[in-house]
């Protein structure tokens, strides 16, 4: 496996105060244990800034000036969990920007997989606001950037975070080349993603959500991405696919009331790479998005990244769920079914 990580300790320099929970020690605790700890060979992806024409295919031209306009201030409160400091516009560039430059090396075949190790988040990010921590729609524009420079024709996101992507569902609700796979607690922050909503015009039936109760464990999450993502995956037959990671779904998350743990983060990625294996060209990349307990977030993320580098320990065993999440999903399947063979 040729995996990438994107790192770059800039990151740390957009900080948006001391008592917030998306504090720039995630990023470093992240970077210590791969130095520490990830001994299989990776390729470090230096970032390159995105340019404001390529953060404009997702946000409306105001809204990126609007934010490079806090440039050099101490603090800007763009929304009541989200602000600015003095570096923040030029490391929201950077975190966009490193994600591009990983799809670069993957379409290049440079790399085959890889994480974008990057903050700030992106995205509950809409296309001209900042919400949820979020500046620039990371995964949105690096979606985007596909299809536009080298002409995919379909690219799946699957989102994990605790909390709903608002942002990106948005930016492709009437859009059938590029589909939204979403898991998320609910009801909860942000309010969107229930399951009735599956998009608009063309764009119908390529928005899937899985909204969820609190406390599904490593089992639910296997048995979704395997009953419902996966023969979707396989009639959509995604040409990319890109990984909005939050790990605010683990069980000592502060924020969420999930309960996957350190292993449950690599079970997923392992579903995931099959469906990339079987239709992308093993192509699958990953952006950091949530993820609060510095510990449960270090070891999610070194779960992933063993199992990007191929060490992962994958589970053969059958993924069983609760009687009570079966009822939960019996409406996302019977709306699924409108659009798709599970």
């Amino acid at each position: 496996m040729k995996t990438g990580i994107v790192k770059d300790w800039r990151y740390m320099e957009h900080d948006m105060g001391a008592f917030h929970v998306e504090t720039p020690q995630r990023i470093e605790a992240i970077y210590r244990m791969v130095e520490r700890e990830i001994t299989l060979p990776y390729q470090e992806i230096k970032p390159r800034p995105a340019t404001e024409e390529e953060v404009s295919m997702i946000h409306t031209p105001a809204y990126v000036n609007l934010i490079k306009e806090t440039a050099g201030k101490e603090r800007v409160r763009l929304d009541p969990d989200t602000a600015t400091s003095s570096r923040s516009y030029e490391v929201a560039l950077l975190a966009a920007g490193g994600f591009l430059r990983a799809i670069e090396l993957a379409m290049e075949g440079k790399i085959q997989n890889g994480f974008a190790l990057v903050r700030p988040p992106g995205h509950h990010a809409e296309a001209s606001g900042a919400m949820g921590f979020c500046l620039f729609n990371n995964i949105a524009i690096g979606a985007e950037y596909l299809v536009k420079k080298y002409s995919l024709k379909r690219v799946l996101i699957v989102d994990w975070d605790l909390h709903h992507g608002n942002g990106t569902q948005h930016s492709f609700y009437a859009r059938k080349d590029i589909l939204y796979f979403s898991t998320h607690q609910f009801p909860h922050y942000p309010g969107t993603g229930y399951w009735d909503e599956t998009g608009t015009g063309e764009g119908e039936g390529f928005t899937v959500n899985v909204p969820l109760s609190s406390g599904k464990t490593d089992d639910d999450y296997i048995f979704i991405f395997k009953n419902i993502l996966s023969p979707i995956s396989s009639l959509f037959r995604p040409e990319f696919i890109l990984v909005s990671a939050g790990f605010d779904i683990h069980q000592n998350d502060p924020l969420g009331g999930m309960r996957v743990s350190d292993a449950g983060f690599g079970e997923m990625t392992a579903v995931l790479m099959d469906i990339a294996h079987q239709f992308s060209q093993d192509r699958i990349l990953f952006t950091l998005e949530g993820g609060y307990d510095i510990n449960g977030l270090r070891q999610g993320v070194k779960q992933v990244l063993l199992y990007l580098g191929g060490a992962g320990q994958k589970s053969e065993a059958e993924a069983k769920i609760s009687p009570e999440t079966e009822r939960e999903l019996a409406p996302v399947f019977e709306t699924q079914k409108k659009y798709w063979k599970i």
